[in-house]
This record gives structure tokens, sequence and C-alpha cells, in this order.
């Protein structure tokens, strides 16, 4: 199978990674050759990580590589592929942008999906000819060692590619939860509003960052705790998310102020080097 990934980022790289390492070939698309080369040299240093932990063979770290090349021509990337994945900026317009270009180069046949975590996946279809081919796939981050993908169904997404999405996902070693095309879908809406009233607890003076952070993981069994999470994410995309969900479901999901305040100061998590913690690197140093 032909894939094409539009968008080198901390998502579409990942994705990207996904589909190679279980035998397709793919091709990352972004608008700038240094963001492509950027996202496979994260590859290459995630499946290098992977062979120092023992969990990745080195053949199979080169044959991972050898399956990815990287492009900034979108028509080209979408040529010959059986599935293009969108992964960029959770902007409507520039999605829908993306979609109506693929439209006019990819194959007829060709499924298209996008990685939106919370953007309405029938307005997104509705930029293409053949919605009934597009569907919402929305992989969580790092998407190489993450398990989940959320599959989205949109008003006119058809059966069999529903049915072909579970499928495919299966298949490259995911797990998957199908779900109707409403605001935040499952994932999204329960995440950001567990995130949200864990910053209102921070700004309240309840407890620090890294307390409420540690009762989730340790009372709740949660992996990672909602403000590292929310670092990890990008506090911008979660502001977005919860601005976007306000529009839709109303005041209940209104952005906290700190939220609002740590965006505007650039603090932004992870990718920042700052949000509710101090990064170096994958690791959250300490709170601010």
């Amino acid at each position: 199978m032909h894939v094409a990934v539009l968008g080198a980022g901390s998502m579409g790289h990942g994705i990207g990674q996904v589909f190679a390492m279980a035998g397709h070939d793919v091709v990352v698309r972004d608008v700038d050759a240094e963001l492509v080369e950027a996202g496979l040299d994260q590859v290459r240093e995630n499946l290098e990580k992977g062979v120092e932990l023992g969990k990745v063979a080195p053949d199979r770290r080169d044959e991972t590589l050898a399956r990815m090349t990287g492009t900034t021509d979108l028509a080209a990337a979408v040529r010959d592929a059986d599935l293009v994945v969108e992964a960029i900026p959770e902007e409507m317009d520039l999605k829908r942008s993306v979609f109506a270009e693929v439209n006019e180069h990819a194959p007829t046949d060709a499924v298209l999906a996008t990685n939106t975590s919370s953007l309405s996946v029938t307005e997104l279809a509705s930029a293409v000819s053949r919605p009934e081919r597009f569907v919402g796939l929305h992989f969580f981050n790092p998407p190489h060692l993450m398990d989940l993908v959320e599959v989205i169904v949109a008003e006119r997404t058809s059966d069999e590619t529903r049915e072909w999405a579970v499928t495919t996902l299966d298949e490259v070693g995911k797990r998957t939860v199908v779900v109707e095309d409403f605001p935040g879908f499952a994932t999204s809406r329960l995440g950001v509003a567990l995130g949200a009233e864990a910053i209102r607890m921070v700004e309240g003076g309840v407890a620090s960052p890294a307390a409420i952070d540690r009762a989730m993981r340790e009372g709740y069994n949660h992996p990672v705790g909602p403000l590292e999470l929310t670092d990890r994410v990008g506090l911008d995309v979660r502001l977005h998310v919860l601005e976007y969900l306000r529009e839709e479901l109303g005041e209940r999901f209104r952005p906290p102020a700190l939220l609002r305040r740590k965006v505007r100061a650039g603090k932004l998590g992870k990718k920042a080097g700052e949000g509710f913690y101090r990064w170096d690197g994958d690791e959250p140093l300490a709170p601010e």
C-alpha cells in the first residue's frame, strides 16, 4: 500500500513511521524542505531509541527508513496513494484548502483521512468530490507508541470505508474505537474537559501541577497526568480545541484564563521548553 502523509510535524512523521514499520511505502509531505527533513530525522531518532532499548531490530529500522521518503510537492505525494492522511494544523480553512488540492490529484479510489482531534469531519469531507471515501483517523501522540486510533464516521462516510479503516489499522497494530462525527468526538471532548478543570485547580491554588498529576496517576491509574499531557499536546492546541467546543457545545468549555495567559506568553508546553512544567527533551523536569 502507498500512503501519503500530509504534514511532517509531531503527528505526521509518527503516523508515517507507523505505516512504514508495517511494511507500507510512505511519503511525507510538508510545505518546506527543512520541515520534511526534520520529520524524517525524528523518525530516525525514534527508531534508534527503539534499537537501543531492544524493542526494534536493526534490520527493521533500516527497512522502515528505506520505505519512507519526503517531498514538498503535494501532487506528487498523493498521485499514487491508496491512503492519504492529513496531519496539518487544526485550522478548518487550511485543511479544506489542502483537501481541495488533494481531490485534484489523488486516485479516485484512494481513502482520504484527517487526523483532526476536534474539527467536523463532515465539513472537511465537503471539500472533496468523494465524501464517501473520507474518514477521520485520530491518532494519539506519539503515534508510534500509542495503540489507540479513533475512527470518526462522517455524515457521508460509507460502511465500506469505515470497515476498511478499521481493518487497515488493525493490520498495522493499532486498536480502534469507532465514533460518530460530533464536536470533540469521544476522546478530545473528555480529555480537554479533564485538562481544563486541572488548570482551573492550579489557577485557584488547590495544588501544584505535579501534585494534581500524581493524584491522577496513582489514584486513577492514568499513565500521564492531565497537566503533563497538556504540555505534551501543546497548550495552544488545547486552547484551540476548547474554543471550538465552547462555540459548538456551550460555556462549560470556556478556556481557563491561566491557559490563555500561558499561550500569550509563548509557554506552549514541551515544544517550547516550558508550560506547566519545564522540559529537557522528552522529560518534564519540574513545575515552573
